[in-house]
């Protein structure tokens, strides 16, 4: 049958829009998913509400908007390798990514975005805040944007405060993988490869030192870059409730998941989608 005309609601000025009327453990028309694409170009994260999905149905819905790719580092739920359980237990103090950062900026392909579906949540707490990198690009003084264009910028996994973020998982569900420095060299502006935009491509989590730089050197322009972009007014806050589901854009947004619920468990499923490499 067809999907009803669907609703977008933006949440803040700078990102973020809930999408209404549309059921994602449904067969979703050609139509329905151009018209969700299309607001995920416009408002770069977007979120659905009071959704009832399997597995197989998150794979499913990923899936119309390009290939999936396996996390790199850690195993992915049994008979679904695509999707890893983000967790953290009661007992844990570290949540898993728990900082601002882009998804695997250190492949050389990093993801075009990923959908994150809550399974268990605690009863307070846990939101995630995302970022407009292009809003981050584009209120930098013209001297910094001309600067900044021609810059590369050196991307690790092995930076040491994610990896503090990876530790419990790593402990339980690492790939033999995990183990080894995955480094990609990407533009530190790149340009959108669907709305031609430029948007800031650094980020806390992966970004070690600029090309030709060493790290010291690298860190008075990084750490300021790491400050601007997440401006309380370039960012957006979702509050989770159960069966809610986020998609953003990993080419043009950051997030943050909020470290605020020690002594409760929180479970998400994640399922990343195959990007380009960056210009």
């Amino acid at each position: 049958m067809p999907q009803q005309s669907i609703d977008i609601h933006p949440i803040a000025g700078a990102l973020g829009a809930e999408v209404l009327g549309v059921d994602l453990a449904r067969e979703i028309e050609d139509d329905t998913i151009a018209a969700i694409r299309q607001a995920l170009l416009d408002h770069l994260v977007i979120f659905f509400r009071d959704q009832i999905i399997e597995p197989k149905h998150q794979i499913s819905f990923a899936k119309r908007f390009g290939d999936l790719v396996e996390y790199p580092m850690m195993k992915g739920l049994h008979g679904f390798p695509e999707i890893v359980p983000v967790v953290k237990l009661p007992d844990e103090r570290i949540n898993f990514g728990g900082l601002w950062h882009s998804d695997t900026t250190y492949l050389e392909r990093p993801p075009m975005g990923a959908i994150l579906a809550a399974k268990e949540l605690p009863p307070y707490g846990g939101d995630t805040l995302f970022a407009n990198m292009y809003m981050a690009y584009e209120t930098l003084s013209k001297g910094m944007r001309n600067m900044l264009d021609g810059m590369v910028g050196i991307n690790s996994s092995a930076k040491a405060r994610v990896t503090q973020t990876r530790r419990d998982r790593m402990k339980t569900s690492a790939k033999a993988s995990g183990a080894m420095e995955l480094v990609a060299e990407h533009p530190v502006v790149r340009t959108h490869p669907e709305t031609g935009r430029k948007a800031l491509y650094v980020n806390y989590g992966h970004t070690v030192r600029f090309k030709d730089m060493t790290e010291g050197e690298s860190a008075p322009l990084l750490n300021f870059l790491y400050a601007h972009q997440s401006r309380p007014e370039f960012t957006c806050c979702f509050r989770w409730q159960p069966g809610s589901i986020a998609f953003w854009d990993n080419r043009c947004t950051q997030h943050n998941p909020v470290n605020d619920y020690h002594g409760f468990k929180r479970m998400m499923h994640r399922i990343t989608i195959a990007g380009d490499r960056p210009t």
